[in-house]
């Protein structure tokens, strides 16, 4: 809503990210008024002050996360040199971009908690422009990492690659898998293998 002065930009930023921390840990009914205010170590009266609801709040925190998410797989792309990028490379930054970087630790809540975000989002009207907007985004940035990887592709063979792992994922989810990432990296070496 408002945050003109140095001061307010932080203060909506400290709640914005608030609002991540809480959306990692518990989805998007974990994101509620007084939550993102004790987590951001502000007023309660914040909240409404810098964000016209609930939702809008809800959809700058993911917005923020998207973005941050998609800015920190184009930074590893360019880090990785052309020349030396190998499959595994390849297969590590698909999977953080597509299941996240929290999954790296192995288990299913990180990833549970990501699946039932964007499960969830549908029952959101007001996150549907903001979800399509993304994830064009994030198909542009794995269409670029394929295709700089000397993998590239279509994109309904991306569509497929994405639905590929989303199926993986959820079938482990299902199984009580204990890493869900681990079967979606098999799952990715033999398809860009």
């Amino acid at each position: 809503m408002t945050a003109a002065t140095p001061k307010g930009e932080r203060r909506r930023h400290a709640l914005v990210e608030a609002a991540v921390a809480l959306l990692a840990e518990g989805g998007l009914e974990a994101v509620r008024h007084r939550a993102v205010a004790d987590r951001a170590g502000l007023p309660l009266a914040s909240t409404t002050y810098y964000f016209t609801s609930l939702d809008d709040l809800v959809a700058a925190a993911v917005e923020h996360e998207g973005r941050t998410e998609i800015a920190a797989g184009r930074a590893r792309l360019d880090e990785l040199a052309d020349e030396r990028r190998t499959v595994e490379d390849v297969v590590e930054l698909l999977l953080d971009l597509l299941l996240g970087v929290d999954s790296r630790d192995g288990g299913t809540e990180p990833v549970l908690l990501r699946y039932e975000r964007l499960v969830g989002s549908p029952r959101r009207p007001y996150l549907a422009p903001l979800m399509r907007e993304l994830t064009g985004e994030l198909k542009d940035l794995l269409d670029e990492i394929l295709a700089r990887s000397g993998m590239p592709v279509d994109r309904e063979q991306l569509d497929e690659l994405i639905a590929l792992v989303d199926g993986t994922v959820v079938n482990a989810l299902i199984e009580s898998g204990p890493d869900p990432r681990s079967a979606a990296r098999r799952t990715l070496r033999r398809r860009l293998g």
